[in-house]
């Protein structure tokens, strides 16, 4: 049947066939001059009516695709066009950036600003026709199932990947001065939550429909450097005179890693922060004193980290893969821990819930987030690190979906590392 379809179709699929089936070959087949084509290809298979509306149903599904796709170079044309004319009227007003104040260590910088309220709205609108869109594919292949429609997928997903990067830098460049009003506030959240489902969506469509995956069987991928993507723990820590935290970590990005959790309180932003900010090591800090920390994670593989703490005397240890690694003391003595504070995955917070500086957001992917208020035993870590059926959920925080809430394009993803090792 390929003889007749080609010659039919010719003249639809010319670039949509350059484009998926790379370099082809053709079969030829002599007719006589008053045989008929499809009769004379069909080789019994098949009535000439019968292939004569296949052939018009795959026409349609071609015409249609390539629709759809110049639909979309479109809307990425008037995005692009849109970004470039809010670079160009977005101008910093003199004296406008200032440090943050009331805090004993600086360790964001300068705070930002996002653009003006009429460029969030532009940007809103454009990326809610780009979700439409999206939306409308999603249902075509539903429908259609061939291959040609999965090209045409994967070749849309690349595009909005490659759109969503230019999104987020660009914004992110926009957003360099002094903190927004609220009312800007509340449109930039409108744009991460449609960022958040777009990305989602996509990710649905590369992955198939989400799998029955237990609660706690899920991990965090912030895969870019920005003030947007984070995750917030729904809880608040209690006070707490000693605590254990670990979790699962993968990242490569250099320099540093950034800032895998961060936890606020009013009138202390670096209440408790785990941070491995530019060529520094990986540091805890709890109500801004500092402790390094001897972990060596940084190569683009899954490790297990703990680190516990105790009031008394400030008393801390580090574990990296079940294994202590190094140990101190006098790391915040007598100082518990506060309560009603923000906890943020993924994000330095410079005040409280917020001041996200991008170049110390966490690059990589994050999983088992667990909080206990007492200090583990050996045993109890290595059976985290282990993947051990017994291994304990965390008392104060424990990984779970209904815990966390993401924002600004971060996704979930099934969690892999303990399935690798079971």
């Amino acid at each position: 049947r390929l003889v007749p379809l080609l010659l039919l179709l010719g003249p639809a699929l010319g670039p949509a066939l350059g484009q998926s089936l790379g370099q082809t070959r053709f079969v030829c087949t002599s007719v006589p001059l008053d045989g008929d084509v499809c009769a004379a290809s069909a080789l019994g298979t098949g009535s000439a009516e019968e292939l004569k509306g296949t052939v018009l149903q795959l026409r349609e599904t071609v015409l249609q695709q390539k629709e759809t796709i110049m639909n979309q170079k479109e809307t990425i044309r008037e995005l692009t066009a849109k970004l470039g004319r809010c670079e160009s009227q977005s101008v910093l007003e003199p004296g406008e950036a200032k440090g943050r104040k009331g805090f004993a260590k600086n360790t964001m910088g300068d705070l930002s600003r996002p653009p003006a309220a009429e460029t969030l709205s532009q940007l809103g609108q454009t990326l809610q026709s780009l979700k439409t869109r999206l939306e409308n594919l999603e249902q075509f292949s539903r429908m259609n199932s061939s291959s040609q429609t999965n090209n045409l997928k994967d070749i849309l997903q690349n595009k909005i990947d490659d759109l969503e990067k230019q999104v987020l830098s660009r914004v992110n460049s926009l957003e360099e001065g002094k903190l927004s009003p609220r009312n800007e506030s509340e449109e930039r959240g409108k744009i991460e939550s449609t960022l958040t489902s777009l990305h989602q969506r996509i990710s649905d469509l590369e992955k198939g429909q989400k799998d029955n995956r237990p609660p706690d069987r899920f991990q965090l991928t912030f895969p870019l450097r920005t003030n947007y993507m984070y995750a917030k723990v729904k809880k608040s820590l209690p006070e707490m005179y000693a605590f254990t935290i670990c979790m699962w970590i993968k990242s490569n990005a250099s320099p540093g890693m950034g800032t895998p959790f961060s936890y606020a309180v009013p009138g202390q932003a670096n209440e408790l922060v785990l941070i491995e900010w530019g060529n520094n090591p990986m540091e805890i800090l709890i109500n801004d004193k500092v402790a390094k920390l001897p972990f060596v994670i940084n190569d683009g593989k899954w490790h297990h980290i703990c680190v516990t703490w105790t009031t008394r005397d400030g008393v801390w240890e580090a574990y990296q893969d079940g294994t202590q690694t190094g140990n101190g003391e006098n790391l915040a003595p007598y100082h518990p821990i506060k309560p009603q504070g923000v906890l943020v995955l993924g994000q330095e917070q410079d005040t409280l819930g917020g001041g996200f500086d991008a170049t110390q957001a966490f690059v990589g992917e994050l999983a088992h987030f667990n909080v206990w208020d007492r200090k583990l035993s050996l045993g109890e870590v290595y059976g985290l690190a282990t993947c051990s059926s017994k291994a304990l959920a965390g008392n104060v925080i424990a990984w779970a979906e209904s815990n966390i809430d993401i924002y600004g394009g971060a996704t979930k993803w099934t969690f892999e590392a303990c399935r690798q090792l079971n």
